[in-house]
């Protein structure tokens, strides 16, 4: 039997579902953290697992082995004491790999961009074939409800990200995960607090290669540079390249402009349609890695589409939140430029000619913070017909280069609620209100929601 553990950073997405997946398990979890909020908060109230706001040494356990999370480092008290006091600990993704993927078929998603909908496709594609896998995602599968699963089958989806695992492991998370199925969904640069450059991204990539047997598949974006990069260094493994703009093992050809029809070819031939209420061309390379992967894992891919036909997306993706008076609010986790143009082209072809986007965007990562994507941001959010830019405390770059690319479409302000008033007056029917970031933003959404309605008769 397991020792109990102690999470630190239990409100995480990705630490959150471990000690769920440790609770469905047997193992007696308890854990730390600041300022928890949906949906991680719900998700461990409903699985019975005691959390204590706030880090103090006080409530670190003595008979608990400590999963310390990658939010955690040396000058805390809490570390220190549980350093001092020679506790037991261990990183999550360490954690994990030990205690619940040891000896299950791993399949991996990684990427700078996509892990958590196509992981979320992968494990929906996987249940309705009936192989009940199990799963950890950085998000909430809107067919699930739930970010971890243990699931009954060999099966184990995770998303795997590149990020660091903790102050004292300071190697990507999933070269702890050994997939025997792994997807590389596209590689840019990220992470600037962690990585110098996009040279040790790729390196990282290849750490991750290197663990994947050679009875093993590797599906790789075939339109990205730098993944071509990361084989080149060395790969041992069959190589499956998938793409939505081009000829490669699995390719697609989008049927309506907005992507939410294509045609999944294999070999260059029709196997069959996907219809779905998903947007954009990057979700179509994100279905074609997902069936990729589980035709891997024996699933064909006639019953892959089949099931991507009835995927309900995930929550924070292109959700629809609410719609008052004819303008919709939709919620979008954004962190990048590249993701934020990719998702806006593809609410654009899906709108009515009529309506206009118009966009929150909260610069919340530390990669967006440190100013390293300040010069393209701009340029990703020319779809925007109105682009509504908070600006935090934090931020270390002048917007002076997305003022200047955007004109009077921009708007500045650093009062979440000053943002929330100047979108609720500009809105008008017909308009969707996108909000952009992979934090609470202060709760705009709602915020949004409740001034439309009391400002415009009829909501719904």
């Amino acid at each position: 039997m397991s020792p109990p553990i102690h999470v630190l950073g239990i409100g995480g997405t990705f630490m959150g579902g471990l000690a769920q997946l440790a609770a469905a398990s047997g193992v007696k979890v308890s854990g730390a953290d600041q300022n928890l909020y949906p949906p991680m908060d719900g998700q461990l109230r409903q699985a019975g697992i005691p959390y204590c706001e706030g880090y103090r040494p006080e409530d670190l356990p003595g008979e608990a082995l400590i999963v310390v999370g990658n939010v955690m480092r040396r000058g805390l008290p809490v570390v220190e004491a549980m350093l001092d006091r020679g506790l037991p600990y261990v990183s999550g993704p360490q954690w994990l790999a030990e205690n619940i993927l040891q000896g299950r078929w791993v399949l991996a998603v990684a990427g700078t961009h996509g892990k958590t909908t196509t992981a979320s496709m992968l494990a929906f594609v996987l249940q309705a074939a009936g192989l009940d896998p199990g799963f950890l995602i950085g998000g909430v599968p809107q067919d699930f409800g739930v970010s971890a699963r243990l699931g009954g089958g060999a099966f184990f989806v995770i998303e795997a990200d590149e990020y660091d695992c903790a102050f004292f492991d300071k190697r990507a998370k999933f070269v702890h995960y050994r997939p025997r199925t792994v997807i590389l969904n596209n590689l840019e640069y990220d992470h600037a607090d962690i990585y110098p450059d996009l040279a040790s991204i790729e390196r990282q990539f290849h750490h991750l290669l290197r663990t994947v047997p050679g009875q093993g598949q590797v599906l790789v974006n075939a339109a990205s540079p730098s993944l071509e990069r990361v084989l080149e260094q060395g790969c041992w493994t069959p190589v499956v390249r998938f793409s939505a703009g081009s000829a490669a093992d699995l390719d697609a050809r989008a049927l309506n402009p907005e992507g939410s029809r294509f045609e999944v070819r294999a070999g260059r031939r029709p196997v069959g349609e996907v219809r779905w209420s998903l947007t954009g061309a990057h979700n179509i390379e994100n279905a074609l890695a997902a069936l990729g992967a589980a035709r891997h894992a024996g699933v064909s891919l006639a019953g892959g589409i089949e099931a991507l036909c009835r995927f309900s997306g995930v929550r924070r993706r292109q959700e629809v939140r609410g719609e008052v008076g004819g303008i919709r609010v939709i919620d979008d986790f954004a962190h990048h430029p590249t993701a934020i143009g990719v998702t806006l082209a593809g609410l654009r072809a899906a709108m009515p000619k009529e309506g206009r986007l118009l966009v929150a965007l909260e610069p919340r990562s530390n990669t967006m913070r440190m100013g390293v994507h300040a010069d393209t941001l701009g340029g990703a959010l020319e779809h925007a017909d109105r682009v509504f830019l908070f600006l935090p405390d934090e931020l270390r770059w002048s917007p002076a280069g997305v003022r200047e690319r955007l004109g009077t479409r921009l708007y500045l302000s650093a009062a979440i609620g000053e943002i929330a008033e100047a979108m609720v007056g500009a809105a008008r029917p017909g308009d969707w209100l996108v909000i952009m970031s992979n934090g609470a933003f202060g709760g705009i959404h709602e915020t949004l929601l409740t001034r439309l309605r009391e400002t415009r008769d009829g909501g719904i």
